[in-house]
């Protein structure tokens, strides 16, 4: 990899500047194929999660694949009702079995919750007992991760939020930065709907790329990991193939202007989990 390629976590980790979501890819060949085209085409960081239902599959897609297991950076997920220090431990070697590895590069707390504070304290264990290479959350905003500095006694490496052109989340952004955790986004290309905004059709034409590649190098050059989802080849392999161009300052300030705050995921904003 090249430097443009991987991101250096807080604790020296690399972790690839993109990855391969795997968000609703159920169907078994279909999601094999994926996984092992993914990997031809060079991705080498795959996100998986309990909640996806797929951990077995994405697993076997990774074996078939024939690359060695230490080329990959395997993401999984804790799942909402599995917190507390005992169901982590659980969850995490179910999750290694399911997957057919005996680590995983990086653990996520899915969304964030009550017993922050005891889950992370599991997470903390499975990471100085080596079983996983970088620790992080999920959905956590600001508050929570305050909280979370009170007791912890490493901060979280990775945080992977909802960005996009239509949801910056400047704010955060600067303070991850500051707080030197590594921001991924999910819903990088908001669900197809920039391939409707004016300004990404403009700026398609004027770099010779298409939308979501324009929209996955403004991640990128933000300093933000993108983890786009799609079970389409032609889509994969475009998806990745942002390596060989840049997007002007001014057109990166443009795309940052696009902001609405505009939440494509559906979940309420003020739920139990976010009150913060």
């Amino acid at each position: 990899m090249n430097n443009d390629m991987y991101k250096i976590l807080a604790n020296g980790v690399k972790m690839p500047s993109i990855g391969f979501g795997t968000y609703k890819l159920i169907d078994k060949v279909e999601t094999i194929n994926c996984i092992k085209e993914a990997i031809k085409i060079g991705y080498r960081q795959i996100d998986a999660a309990y909640f996806y239902k797929n951990e077995d599959i994405v697993g076997r897609g990774i074996k078939e694949s024939g690359i060695q297991r230490e080329e990959i950076f395997l993401v999984s997920k804790l799942w909402n009702d599995e917190h507390g220090y005992e169901n982590v431990m659980k969850a995490f070697n179910r999750s290694l079995k399911n997957l057919g590895v005996d680590y995983l590069d990086l653990y996520l707390i899915h969304w964030p919750n009550k017993l922050n504070s005891d889950t992370w304290r599991a997470f903390e264990e499975l990471y100085m007992q080596g079983k996983v290479k970088a620790i992080g959350v999920c959905n956590f905003k600001q508050g929570h991760l305050e909280e979370l500095k009170k007791t912890a006694k490493i901060m979280p490496m990775v945080n992977q939020i909802e960005i996009h052109p239509g949801r910056s989340q400047k704010d955060m952004v600067k303070y991850c930065k500051e707080n030197n955790i590594q921001l991924v986004a999910w819903g990088p290309i908001m669900r197809g709907k920039i391939f409707e905004i004016p300004l990404l059709n403009e700026l398609a034409k004027k770099y010779n790329k298409n939308e979501a590649q324009i929209t996955l190098k403004w991640h990128i050059q933000n300093g933000i990991i993108p983890i786009p989802k799609s079970s389409n080849i032609e889509r994969i392999k475009a998806n990745f193939n942002i390596f060989d161009f840049q997007i002007s300052n001014e057109d990166i300030e443009k795309i940052d202007l696009l902001n609405r705050d505009e939440n494509i995921s559906g979940v309420p904003e003020n739920t139990t989990y976010l009150d913060f």
